[in-house]
C-alpha cells in the first residue's frame, strides 16, 4: 500500500503541470483577404494579453456558414459570422433548413459588413441588372458573402440562371477581376478590405451601387439588411458615395462555453476596443449599443451578465 501511495503521488506530480497549462481557444474567422481574419487575430491577441490561463489563435476558414458548424460541433470555441447566417442557423431556416443549431449563442455584434460589388471601370457594368449574362464571383463556398449576394440578387429578380457564377474567396475574386477571368465580384466584408484596396491600386475599378428600390427589396427579403453608404474616398477611383446594404457581424460561441470566460471575453471586447481599432478600423463600430441593437439570437449567459452589469437594454429575444 505504501508503494502504491508513492506511485499515485508521483503520478499526480507528473500531471500537475498539465493543470496549469494554457487553455487553447480557437477563433474561426474567414479568408486572409477579408476583415474576419485580422479582427479575429486581434481578439486572439487581446485574450492572450489580458485573460490569464488562455491562449487564443485565429483560424482561416470558409467564413460564416462553415463557422457555424465549427462552433456547433465544438471544433472552434468562438467564431465570426454574418447576422443572417447566425439567424438562419439558430432557427433552422434558409441554408440551415432541417439542421437547426440550437446550442449557438452570441457574445456580441461587433461591426457591420457592407456588400460590395466590384468590377473594372471599363467593363460596361453600371448596375445590378447589368450582371445578367456576366461571369460573377458570388463568394467562397460556405461564406456569408454568397448568402448575401444571392439574397440581394434574387430579391431583385436575378438568379444564378441569369449569370455564370463563380465561388471564389476574396483574394481569388480580386485576382480574377484583375486578370479578366470574371466580370465582377461580390464582397460582404467590413470596409475597407485589403483585397479591394490592393486591386484598386493596380487597376481602375468601379463599385456598383444599389438603387433605393433595390435596397428596399433586399431589406424585405432579409430583415437583417440595412441601407449603408460606402464613403467616397474608401478606395482609389471612387468619386462619390456608393449605396449598398450592410449586415451585422456576430461573435458566436457554443452554449457550453464557461460562463465566466464568456463574461471576460465580452468585457474585454468592449473595454479594450481601442486595441481592436488599432488592428482594423471596422472596430470603430464595436459598441455595446450596436451589439444590443443588432444581435439576432440569444446572448450567452456570461455575455448577458456583462450587458446587464453596464445597464444595456437587452430584448426578450436576446435572452437564453
Amino acid at each position: 500500500m505504501r508503494a502504491l501511495k508513492y506511485v499515485l503521488a508521483g503520478a499526480l506530480l507528473a500531471t500537475a503541470p498539465l493543470a496549469l497549462a494554457q487553455q487553447q481557444l480557437s477563433i474561426a474567422t474567414g479568408g486572409t483577404g477579408g476583415t474576419y481574419y485580422p479582427i479575429g487575430g486581434g481578439l486572439a491577441e487581446m485574450i492572450n494579453r489580458h485573460i490569464e490561463g488562455h491562449d487564443a489563435v485565429a483560424e482561416v476558414t470558409g467564413a460564416s456558414v462553415e463557422n457555424m458548424g465549427l462552433v456547433w460541433r465544438g471544433d472552434s470555441d468562438i467564431a465570426l459570422a454574418l447576422a443572417d447566417t447566425v439567424y438562419q442557423a439558430y432557427n433552422g431556416t434558409g441554408d440551415f433548413e432541417g439542421r437547426q443549431l440550437e446550442n449557438i449563442r452570441a457574445l456580441a455584434s461587433i461591426y457591420p459588413n457592407a456588400l460590395q460589388l466590384v468590377t473594372m471601370a471599363d467593363s460596361g457594368i453600371e448596375s445590378l441588372q447589368d450582371l445578367k449574362g456576366k461571369t460573377v464571383s458570388v463568394g467562397a463556398p460556405g461564406s456569408g458573402t454568397e448568402l448575401n449576394a444571392r439574397a440581394v440578387l434574387e430579391a431583385n429578380g436575378i438568379t444564378y440562371d441569369d449569370i455564370e457564377e463563380r465561388r471564389f474567396n476574396f483574394n481569388e475574386t480580386a485576382d480574377a477581376i484583375r486578370d479578366g477571368d470574371i466580370d465582377a465580384g461580390f464582397w460582404s466584408v467590413g470596409p475597407p478590405t485589403s483585397s479591394i484596396l490592393n486591386l484598386a491600386t493596380t487597376r481602375d475599378i468601379r463599385l456598383i451601387g444599389l438603387t433605393d428600390e433595390e435596397v428596399a427589396k433586399a431589406k424585405e427579403a432579409e430583415p437583417v439588411f440595412a441601407a449603408y453608404d460606402l464613403k467616397a474616398d474608401l478606395y482609389d477611383g471612387m468619386d462619390g458615395p456608393v449605396q449598398t446594404v450592410s449586415i451585422p457581424n456576430v461573435l458566436v460561441t457554443n452554449a457550453e462555453l464557461d460562463d465566466d470566460l464568456a463574461y471576460q471575453i465580452t468585457k474585454l471586447l468592449f473595454e479594450n476596443t481601442d486595441e481592436l481599432i488599432a488592428i482594423h478600423p471596422a472596430a470603430n463600430d464595436t459598441t455595446v449599443k450596436f451589439s444590443t441593437d443588432s444581435t439576432p439570437i440569444p446572448f450567452h449567459p456570461g455575455a448577458l451578465r456583462y450587458y446587464e452589469e453596464v445597464g444595456a437594454k437587452v430584448s426578450d429575444q436576446q435572452r437564453p
